[in-house]
């Protein structure tokens, strides 16, 4: 699909944990990109000054922008797609192509995993959660302007639970819309690809290469690379 001749909005999730996460995150995504970007941190603070997001802290919560991702379309001025995804990515694959698989009819699209971690925590330490469509939302890419993510306004992202809004129960099971695993592959879930490339989008949902206990993943290498590559930009 073409989105047209605006930039992509993208929000990227942002945790003070994983600031050098984030930073790899953005960087990877723009030196692949071959479309216009206009990338917006989700800093919760920030949300909170606007008027935006009032929630009480969760304790199950894993991250800052557990909630906050949901404001996105809202952040979009309900028109056009945006695309979400947490700071735990690791881009090795053009956007482009990804938004090239939006379709106008649906609410959102996403890997829709499988995910059943046997892990009981996770990053530095949060506690792993069990649900159902764990990590759907990990990755969304939304369509702002259709009628069911225009019920994502501010008032539902500060009330409803987290089933509603993870499971993406705002939205009908015809209406989401699915993406190939690659572009949302979980380290230590997802199975290697057999052709020995990596995939698109690496998501390190159990912890990455910026925490010491998480160092030596599947690809960490390159998320390493990335982050050199950050610092030299600096």
């Amino acid at each position: 699909m073409d989105i047209g001749p605006e930039p992509l909005r993208v929000f990227i999730g942002w945790d003070s944990r994983e600031q050098e996460a984030y930073a790899v995150a953005e960087h990877s995504l723009r030196r692949r990109a071959s479309i216009p970007l206009d990338v917006r941190p989700l800093r919760q603070s920030d949300l909170r000054e606007a008027g935006l997001y009032s929630r009480e802290a969760d304790p199950l919560a894993a991250t800052e922008f557990t909630y906050t991702r949901f404001l996105t379309p809202l952040l979009a001025g309900f028109h056009g797609h945006a695309l979400f995804f947490d700071c735990d990515f690791l881009w090795t694959g053009d956007v482009a192509e990804l938004v090239a698989l939006a379709d106008p009819d649906l609410a959102v699209s996403c890997v829709q995993h499988d995910h059943r971690p046997s892990e009981s925590t996770k990053m530095d330490g949060a506690i792993q959660t069990r649900y159902p469509r764990k990590n759907w939302s990990s990755l969304m890419l939304f369509n702002c302007a259709h009628p069911s993510t225009r019920r994502l306004d501010a008032g539902v992202v500060n009330t409803e639970t987290g089933a509603f809004l993870h499971r993406m129960a705002w939205a009908a099971d015809e209406e989401i819309g699915a993406l190939p695993a690659e572009w949302n592959w979980l380290e230590g879930a997802s199975e290697r690809p057999i052709d020995g490339r990596p995939p698109k989008a690496i998501h390190f949902t159990r912890g990455g290469p910026w925490f010491p206990q998480w160092r030596h993943v599947a690809f960490a290498d390159r998320w390493l690379e990335e982050l050199r590559l950050v610092h030299e930009k600096r």
